[in-house]
């Protein structure tokens, strides 16, 4: 274990003294494309940036307002018929949409369940097989300025909701 450790601990400066030897074998002016790299970065972060505030200011509003716990209890009745535990239902929901909020829903659940319990494992899971939908959405469809992408989104909720539900089964089945 100690080996992976040393190993990992390398990785990122042997990986930046590679790409600078291969810049002066290959006789390029290494700082000069590094901060041309840097300036398109802050381009690329100034183009999304309102798209940001929008989805935290959104964010910030389901949190607060109790739209999760209603939209939980109303979907209780198509839970209750795939037996899908109504504890990680607010993480389901949130998930899509924030992955900070959906970390602190994950930590909630685990506090309150426990990690090695049947909740915890399926919230972990959801956690690992799902992604932050609406977001990921925002930033690349508004960075490169696509308008229509009812299709894109139509088949990422469709993906996090079998990520669910095949969390919900598989550790069903491993319990």
């Amino acid at each position: 274990m100690n080996i992976i450790n040393y190993i990992s601990n390398l990785a990122m400066p042997i990986i930046i003294a590679v790409i600078v030897i291969w810049g002066i074998v290959e006789k390029k002016p290494i700082f000069d494309l590094f901060l041309d790299g840097a300036k398109e970065g802050l381009e690329v972060t100034l183009k999304i940036f309102p798209t940001l505030i929008g989805i935290f200011f959104a964010i910030g509003l389901l949190r607060s307002s109790g739209v999760i716990d209603f939209c939980t209890n109303l979907i209780m009745p198509i839970t209750t018929i795939f037996k899908i535990p109504s504890e990680i239902m607010p993480l389901a929901l949130i998930r899509p949409i924030s992955g900070s909020a959906s970390i602190g829903v994950a930590t909630d659940i685990m506090r309150r369940f426990g990690v090695d319990t049947y909740i915890g494992r399926v919230a972990s899971v959801i956690m690992g097989s799902t992604e932050t939908t609406l977001y990921t959405i925002a930033v690349y469809t508004s960075c490169v300025r696509i308008k229509k992408n009812r299709g894109v989104l139509a088949a990422s909720l469709t993906a996090d909701a079998i990520g669910i539900l095949s969390a919900v089964i598989i550790c069903r089945i491993l319990s």
